[in-house]
């Protein structure tokens, strides 16, 4: 299954257990656009099912919530690779010769 087809997949999910709880599927759509991950939308499904949000803010603080998490996870990663590329630089150098 290519990643577009995961998240159409993820997405529709989604919009389903948002309808299930009496919420129009135009909310569970722009839910999959804000959090933007199949994974990310796993995770909101699961809050759907298992709390059965009955005020549509809680459902969309969960939202934020997720996509909170998400965007600090892949700040970390860049973080992390930009120190390792750092790190590198000052063990090896940049690369000219002082001969």
């Amino acid at each position: 299954m290519d990643s577009k087809e995961l998240w159409s997949r993820t997405r529709d999910e989604l919009v389903a257990a948002v309808t299930a709880l009496g919420y129009p599927a135009e909310l569970g759509h722009e839910i999959a656009k804000h959090i933007g991950s199949p994974k990310g939308m796993e995770r909101m499904i699961s809050y759907l099912r298992q709390v059965r949000p009955n005020k549509v803010e809680m459902v969309v603080d969960e939202m934020i919530s997720i996509r909170s998490e998400i965007d600090a996870w892949r700040d970390k990663k860049a973080s992390q690779e930009a120190n390792a590329a750092y790190n590198e630089m000052l063990y090896y150098g940049f690369g000219e010769d002082d001969e």
